[in-house]
């Protein structure tokens, strides 16, 4: 076992603070949303789901710690979705067809994304986001912190609606349908863009290469798109129980597009691949002829149909 990674006062206050932001977002949007929420004890059943949220993060956590390891880091998130959602349902008070499809959605979800990303760091034998924070306890500390609020602002919406007393409840719409359907469309473009990179990557003519096929010929982050119209399909399917401080469940959306687009998604993938093919007039052509996140219906004439 290595030394501990040292760690500045600085690096500490940072780590500090944004485990504080971190909780202090989760306490807020576990207040806002717990209204006209169903109660167990006396405690509002969705304010005890972003806790369970974050508690779960702090648990995991600490076997985490001890190993210095990351392996189960990505996997603990999409557990907390699925057995926070499946609890809710069970905890609700008389569950809607409404509160069944939203859990199914988030859980589905779940599982397509937690396999997905288990087995791709399996494969990669470590996750290098972690090098150099998993020897520092407070650093470390903060990624799953945040991990908690991650989860907690995603599944707002399906967790608010899910937990919304029998008597707010709203009869399955037009606009649920709709949900419905956009969530679908979300799933099969995500899952779709995933298989073609995996397959991509598991060729090895195309190491070191980028891929420009398929999806990928219309966007250069379709599974990103794919992902965002999930969420706005859960929002839509939970918007019509929503009421005075509830929407406060609009934020899911909103910080999936805020995440993907501004944050850790695009922008760190777009970077890397400035660096390791900015110089190549292929790769130029791809990307200045490609949309970033919306696919385009027709593939541009520029692009070659097979990957090089």
């Amino acid at each position: 076992m290595s030394s501990p990674t040292p760690t500045s006062p600085k690096s500490s206050r940072s780590s500090l603070i944004a485990i504080i932001a971190a909780l202090v977002i989760g306490a807020l949007v576990a207040l806002a949303g717990s209204q006209n929420s169903a109660t167990l004890g006396g405690i509002p059943l969705f304010a005890l789901a972003v806790a369970a949220a974050f508690a779960i993060q702090v648990l995991a956590f600490i076997p985490a710690m001890i190993l210095r390891t990351e392996r189960f880091f990505d996997l603990t998130g999409s557990l907390t979705f699925f057995a926070i959602s499946a609890a809710l349902v069970l905890l609700t008070p008389e569950p809607d067809a409404r509160s069944g499809i939203l859990a199914a959605m988030v859980m589905l979800w779940a599982v397509r994304l937690g396999s997905f990303l288990a087995l791709r760091v399996h494969k990669a034998g470590s996750d290098g986001r972690f090098d150099e924070i998993k020897g520092s306890p407070l650093r470390f500390l903060q990624v799953w912190v945040i991990q908690g609020a991650w989860v907690s602002l995603t599944a707002a919406a399906a967790w608010i609606a899910i937990s919304t007393d029998a008597s707010s409840r709203a009869p399955i719409g037009w606009l649920t349908v709709v949900g419905i359907i956009v969530w679908v469309i979300g799933m099969v473009v995500e899952i779709v863009a995933d298989a073609q990179k995996s397959a991509f990557r598991a060729d090895p003519r195309n190491k070191d290469e980028f891929i420009r096929t398929g999806l990928w010929s219309r966007s250069r982050h379709p599974n990103y798109f794919g992902e965002i119209v999930i969420w706005v399909g859960v929002f839509l399917t939970a918007a019509p129980v929503l009421a005075g401080w509830q929407w406060v469940a609009l934020l899911s959306p909103l910080f999936v597009i805020l995440l993907l687009t501004r944050v850790s998604g695009i922008p760190l993938l777009e970077a890397r691949a400035e660096k390791k093919w900015g110089d190549r007039a292929d790769y130029l052509a791809y990307r200045d002829s490609t949309p970033s996140l919306i696919p385009r219906l027709t593939r541009p004439k520029v692009q070659e149909s097979a990957a090089s």
